[in-house]
């Protein structure tokens, strides 16, 4: 048993000077993250550098020597500002688009939706990614993907690649895809996978700085803001599905499964509990790094919530699990923002949509 994969999503940097609050912000995350174990990597969904100024990767340079964990950076539209993806590559040495790696069983795919673009939000794969992701997708044999890619394919402008993305996506082995670009937090279920895009760091119209983790445990996709002011630990329940996050007719539970959650940092005490009923411990998975119980569904019950205690600080959470697997989302926009699930606190989710590409500033 491996247990799930995990990561932390740092949204768009969007870096300027070292002086500058999101560059602060940035160091403040990569510290708090090193104090941790239980997560496979970082990610970064692109816009980097706000300008694709060498000096402004250097910062972004300086924050990822620092961090312990594993890196994967992709491009935004921001970084080709300068016309080019030369400063990113040069500054970051980061491998070149597209590219797959395995972890804990995931196929993770990486791309570039900006370097056949000429620049600003015109977003493009180009025939080759197309073709390269056709065949990664169908060479999984069933395994899950994972697919990282700074905005959602509805927003591909290359002829008919909008489709034709969102066609494979939907009808193959992805099971989350992970963006940047909207600058706000956002879950979507189409019925077949879950999209996600993270807060901003560097130019937040909405809530306070943090950072996403995100979690895929045998076919369930769990995903959570956490605020950077708040302390460890941190819980993501990742089985069984929430409701809002189910789109498997094997996620929605019986009588009897088992509970398992991710909790990064002390935790001194792990436990569950069904509504209102009495906590249960929760035991450290052997060779896994989640902790699981068994327990059983009573008639009527609606709410798991998973309690961490540690160091004289708390953190819950909690979902709804599916129970009835006739009622699954069904897409009404595959490849888009049109399935987005709205407000959800516990996530981090306040559902304004408040950025650039909405209803915000135009940075």
């Amino acid at each position: 048993m491996t247990g799930p994969l995990a990561f932390a999503h740092i949204g768009d940097l969007h870096l300027t000077d070292g002086e500058a609050e999101n560059a602060r912000d940035f160091a403040s995350v990569v510290a708090q993250l090193n104090e941790v174990d239980g997560l496979d990597f970082v990610f970064l969904p692109g816009d980097n550098a706000d300008h694709g100024r060498p000096e402004q990767y250097a910062l972004v340079r300086a924050g990822l020597d620092r961090l312990r964990l594993p890196v994967h950076v992709i491009t935004g539209d921001h970084d080709r500002e300068g016309g080019s993806l030369d400063a990113f590559h040069a500054g970051l040495g980061a491998p070149r688009l597209p590219y797959a790696v395995d972890v804990r069983g995931v196929r993770c795919l990486f791309l570039d939706m900006c370097g056949p673009g000429s620049g600003g939000p015109d977003f493009r794969l180009g025939p080759d990614q197309v073709a390269w992701l056709a065949a990664e997708l169908d060479a999984a044999h069933g395994r899950d993907c994972a697919l990282f890619m700074h905005s959602y394919p509805a927003d591909l402008r290359g002829e008919g690649e909008a489709a034709r993305v969102a066609d494979l996506i939907h009808r193959g082995p992805v099971r989350l895809v992970e963006m940047g670009h909207t600058h706000y937090n956002e879950l979507a279920n189409d019925g077949r996978t879950i999209y996600a895009a993270a807060r901003s760091t560097g130019q937040i119209e909405e809530g306070p700085v943090g950072y996403a983790v995100a979690s895929l445990d045998r076919g369930v996709v769990s995903w959570r803001f956490k605020e950077l002011a708040r302390p460890w630990p941190f819980v993501l329940i990742t089985n069984p599905a929430d409701r809002r996050l189910a789109f498997d007719a094997g996620h929605a539970i019986g009588e009897r499964f088992t509970v398992r959650a991710l909790v990064l940092g002390p935790a001194e005490r792990v436990e569950v509990r069904l509504d209102d009923g009495p906590w249960q411990p929760m035991a450290r998975e052997d060779g896994v790094r989640c902790h699981a119980a068994a327990v059983t569904w009573p008639a009527g019950a609606r709410t798991i919530t998973v309690r961490a205690t540690g160091r004289g600080a708390e953190d819950i959470d909690a979902i709804e699990p599916a129970t009835d697997s006739d009622g699954l989302p069904i897409s009404r926009g595959i490849g888009s923002d049109a399935d987005a699930l709205g407000a959800w606190p516990g996530r981090g989710l306040l559902g304004t949509q408040l950025g650039p590409n909405r209803n915000g500033r135009q940075w």
